[in-house]
């Protein structure tokens, strides 16, 4: 089988992309894995070199790389007929900021040979794959897919604001704490109606996440294989409630806030008089106040696990 792998570099003060792409490639070889090796010198690369590999006839496809990289090759996947996805299995080592998805799957950044080994060993499982339709600003039909969830209201604002202050900082934790710090001079609350399972409110709400997977926290009882989403809305709160909030968010533990109400769907659509910060899988997307619906396509992609 042809294996291709996508370096997509890291770039932190913290750690040398050169020499971790050397230790990844010395694992491949003590695993006597047969592979290509490109890397992708920039994020709207990913695609371009996903596309390449599926034209010349690679069966595995490796994304070296994180949430972001992953997101781009599951929407170049898509693009393709279902007869040629079928046959290609995509596959994760973990290198990016956020690495959400393979670590659903017990994969680490830091342990290297356990991504390897799954990719030496093959085990693979058909997964679900989200989809939201919007219309973005130049008026045209869109749609995204996702692995780990959409956010709309404040948490897709910080991801917006995050990809900014990261840039300076290199940083997760302190691009979050500099977000949020210039969250205070941004809209914290959205009206909006969303309608679940066939029943429709109109909120004011903090966030919403609907997510096919854990959802960087938000819906950690969220499995990518059984053709549901789950949807968490945190509704509008005191400042000081929202700052708990978030706090409990980055600490994982953001069920515990009580504002929270969860539900599980198979699709979602949500309107406003107003645009809205939409992310996907932690990217923002450029959407208007026409209705955003999100569904779910049962077993999608060939994935491989561990």
């Amino acid at each position: 089988m042809k294996t291709g792998f996508i370096y997509c570099p890291y770039h932190s003060p913290y750690e040398n992309a050169a020499k971790r792409r050397e230790k990844i490639e010395a694992m491949l070889r003590k695993y006597e894995i047969d592979y290509d090796l490109v890397q992708s010198e920039q994020q709207q690369s990913v695609s371009r070199l996903v596309s390449m590999m599926i034209n010349n006839g690679y069966e595995n496809i490796i994304i070296i790389g994180g949430d972001r990289a992953l997101n781009d090759a599951v929407n170049c996947l898509m693009k393709v007929e279902q007869q040629v996805r079928s046959r290609i299995n995509l596959g994760v080592i973990p290198n990016g900021a956020i690495n959400d998805f393979a670590s659903f799957w017990g994969f680490s950044r830091s342990n290297i040979e356990q991504a390897v080994k799954s990719i030496k060993n093959l085990r693979i499982r058909t997964i679900d794959v989200g989809c939201l339709r919007y219309i973005d600003k130049e008026n045209n039909d869109q749609q995204k897919y996702f692995l780990n969830c959409v956010n709309v209201g404040l948490l897709a604002r910080i991801h917006a604001l995050r990809q900014n202050t990261r840039r300076a900082l290199f940083s997760r934790k302190l691009s979050y704490a500099a977000s949020l710090f210039l969250m205070l001079f941004n809209r914290m609350v959205y009206e909006m109606q969303y309608t679940i399972n066939g029943n429709t409110e109109n909120r004011v709400v903090m966030t919403l996440c609907v997510g096919s997977a854990w959802g960087y926290h938000q819906t950690p009882s969220a499995v990518p294989y059984n053709g549901m989403l789950d949807v968490t809305v945190v509704r509008h709160s005191a400042l000081t409630q929202l700052f708990n909030g978030i706090y409990l968010f980055l600490k994982g533990k953001f069920l515990n806030y009580k504002r929270v109400k969860l539900y599980r769907t198979r699709n979602v659509e949500i309107k406003s008089q107003k645009p809205l910060p939409v992310s996907v899988d932690g990217q923002p997307v450029n959407a208007t106040n026409a209705p955003l619906r999100i569904d779910i396509k049962k077993e999608e992609i060939n994935f491989i696990i561990e």
